[in-house]
């Protein structure tokens, strides 16, 4: 009774406030319905923008904290296909992870006179001096995967601590609620963040599980140097039992981590993940892959949905200042045997094709 009065109240309370999260989400409005939107030159709308005809001379700068790994590239591959369907002009500027650079480019786009600006992950300290000019001076901003607090800006996410819920929770089924487990983390990241408060939580939820070790780091090739740390860990931890499972709510670590896991011929072990690309799909079809589940919003989707808002915000529309999309989780028994691609996994999971 003691261990349930430890964690029965945070845990339900950190339920209860996703529950609330995601009533609110599904609250908002349908405005999928416009497209290439047209209005009247120099109409006025809140918060200083001014309405503009969307055409082939209007431009969005898209500005990237980094582009590197497959779930990067499709989600670039959906915002320029967006963009060429409205017949505008997008331009992409990937930082590389240097945050420095990051802002010079926000600036850049500022000085430029683009029409709309898109953000791809960052630090909120870094780019929210710029973004304010970019409010004050009307030009519209449409942020994903991290917080702003400027007004007029809208925010995008994944429902980060509904996807580490569904992984967590499959993880936590599969291994009966008890085993060792090594947890691959990156702190600093708004996204990363918020998946760590479901998994302390969820380590309150199991005592029977242990975390016996944690590491993570976002680089230039993130997948082949977690690979390497986590054989490091393999030889840590030799025998069979030393490690159940592997939690890496980042689809780069869960590769880095299965390609450890598979050289080592560690196959026991099970890796749960968040994100999903082709390459992801490829690796958990693998004949005795240890990648078992992993929780995603399809990455396309989201580049086109930064398109599409800030296009009627140009235009002068309304649109959600917070939006989520509902994620969704992809077990390995979901997947046929022959390979598939992003295009074809609402095939095998109708909830996949389920609008936001």
């Amino acid at each position: 009774m003691e261990n349930v009065k430890k964690w029965c109240s945070p845990f339900i309370l950190l339920l209860f406030v996703l529950f609330v999260t995601v009533g609110c989400a599904n609250e908002q409005p349908d405005i999928n319905a416009a497209s290439k939107p047209q209005v009247k030159e120099e109409q006025k709308t809140e918060a200083n923008f001014t309405a503009k005809n969307v055409s082939k001379d209007t431009k969005v700068a898209l500005i990237a904290e980094f582009t590197t790994g497959t779930h990067a590239a499709q989600y670039i591959s959906g915002a320029t296909a967006a963009a060429k369907e409205q017949g505008i002009q997008l331009t992409v500027s990937d930082a590389n992870n240097d945050q420095s650079k990051m802002a010079a480019y926000l600036d850049t786009a500022i000085n430029q006179n683009v029409d709309g600006i898109i953000i791809k992950h960052g630090r909120s300290e870094t780019l929210e001096p710029g973004v304010k000019r970019a409010v004050a001076k009307g030009i519209p901003v449409v942020a994903f995967d991290v917080e702003l607090d400027v007004d007029g800006v809208t925010t995008i996410d994944q429902d980060d601590y509904m996807l580490a819920l569904q992984g967590l929770k499959q993880m936590m089924q599969d291994i009966n609620g008890e085993g060792k487990i090594v947890y691959i983390f990156v702190g600093g990241f708004a996204p990363m963040e918020k998946r760590n408060t479901i998994y302390e939580a969820m380590l309150e939820r199991y005592p029977d599980v242990e975390e016996v070790a944690r590491f993570g780091n976002a680089t230039s090739n993130t997948s082949l140097d977690t690979q390497t740390k986590m054989a490091a860990i393999l030889k840590k931890y030799p025998n069979k039992g030393d490690i159940t499972a592997v939690w890496a709510p980042w689809d780069e670590f869960a590769k880095g981590a299965t390609r450890a896991i598979k050289e080592a011929g560690r196959d026991e072990i099970k890796v749960y993940g968040v994100d999903l690309s082709d390459e992801d799909l490829q690796m958990m079809q693998e004949e005795n892959s240890p990648w078992k589940a992993s929780a995603a919003v399809n990455p396309a989707a989201i580049g086109e949905k930064q398109v599409e808002f800030v296009l009627q915000r140009i235009a002068g529309q309304d649109i959600p200042r917070y939006y989520s999309f509902n994620p969704t989780l992809i077990t390995q028994d979901d997947l046929p045997d022959a390979p598939i691609n992003m295009d074809q996994v609402g095939e095998f999971v109708e909830a996949w094709n389920q609008k936001e």
